[in-house]
């Protein structure tokens, strides 16, 4: 299926029905007096999220979504009958966002999470409920009320605990492919991951974490160069950067040390909190140079960019490295507890049926980052 991470979408809540002006007309009983019922309450509009969904591609071909309206109010103080509420599912990690006025109405994080983005309209009252001792027949009910109605922003961000970050042929592909059971497209040209990937790494008996890879950052991809920065949402979410450099790149390719300051400006670019979110400098295809010579290099690299934060060197194909990697990755998340960077939670859990917008956000605070 194609990977979606964008939607527009039309969302309208059902009306109310109408109340009804209705008198008790039975033989024996002069005046029976005003019996109309009320008209029952309009459909309501939800998300919910789906632990089975990962992309919003659904939502290409259906945009227009309608809860169904409440009935009309009837003699004999009968009651409308109040519509279903229309339930619509979407990937945990979707940010929902009114187009309108720019809010952010939710951020659906959890499964099951489930988020109110139009309220169904009020049932109208029958005029048995405007019965007095002065007005004893009352010709009078209420309609009902309008169901909200609102075009929504959706957009994906993708859940992982650690992103790699790269420009293209890094070997970004190649590792998640050799710590997990994902297996993205590899080749040896550039951008052959056109998508974001997850997968999950396993250390040990019930130790493991989410890895994201995404598409390869160029030099100006902040303008729009190659396939831009818009991939770099699904990053914001993580508690650590793996940022790759291919220690030995194919030629016309920029030498490691341009190639690692190019993602920082592009990071930079795209978000400065991003930027300084914790990362670690993995230099990539040791196997690629004599014995020896690797960690070398990479301490040389290092220091060229100033960089005195956490340092392997590893090779994604063969495995050298990785096992020390993933390790060391799994101590850092267990030692580094809690909320997600990016993590604004205002979705209320399906328990709870209260306006959207009601719960406060959560973010971590970063330690240190590469120059």
């Amino acid at each position: 299926m194609k990977f979606v991470d964008e939607a527009t979408i039309r969302v309208a809540a059902g009306n109310g029905g109408n109340g009804t002006v209705s008198f008790r007309r039975e033989k024996y009983v002069p005046r029976g007096g005003p019996d109309g019922g009320d008209g029952g309450r309009g459909g309501s509009v939800w998300m919910l999220a789906d632990s089975g969904i990962n992309t919003l591609a659904d939502f290409r071909f259906q945009r227009n979504f309608r809860a169904g309206h409440g009935q009309p109010g009837s003699g004999k103080n009968c009651a409308g009958r109040g519509a279903e509420d229309l339930v619509i599912q979407v990937p945990v990690g979707t940010v929902v966002q009114d187009s309108g006025t720019g809010e952010i109405i939710g951020d659906l994080t959890r499964p099951d999470q489930r988020l109110l983005v139009a309220r169904g309209g009020e049932g109208g009252q029958g005029n048995a409920r405007f019965k007095t001792s002065v007005n004893r027949a009352p010709r009078r009910a209420t309609p009902g009320t309008p169901g909200e109605v609102r075009e929504l922003v959706l957009e994906l961000k993708l859940l992982a605990d650690v992103g790699l970050v790269g420009l293209p042929n890094a070997g970004k592909s190649t590792l998640i492919r050799q710590v997990s059971a994902a297996r993205p497209r590899v080749a040896d040209y550039p951008f052959t991951t056109l998508h974001p990937n997850l997968g999950v790494v396993s250390v040990g008996s019930h130790r493991s974490f989410v890895m994201a890879d995404v598409p390869g950052l160029i030099e100006g991809a902040a303008g729009g160069a190659g396939l831009g920065i818009r991939f770099l949402k699904h990053l914001q979410r993580t508690r650590l950067l793996l940022h790759l450099v291919d220690l030995v790149p194919l030629e016309g390719q920029p030498s490691p040390e341009e190639a690692a300051r190019v993602i920082v400006r592009e990071l930079e670019a795209f978000s400065p909190e991003l930027a300084q979110r914790p990362r670690w400098l993995v230099v990539n295809k040791a196997d690629l140079v004599p014995d020896g010579e690797a960690p070398e290099r990479a301490a040389e690299l290092a220091g060229s960019l100033g960089y005195d934060g956490r340092l392997f060197c590893v090779s994604a194909l063969s495995g050298q490295g990785t096992d020390e990697l993933v390790a060391a990755v799994m101590s850092w998340l267990e030692a580094h507890p809690g909320e997600t960077p990016g993590d604004d939670s205002r979705a209320e859990d399906s328990a709870l049926e209260s306006d959207p917008g009601d719960s406060a956000s959560a973010a971590s605070a970063p330690d240190r980052s590469a120059d």
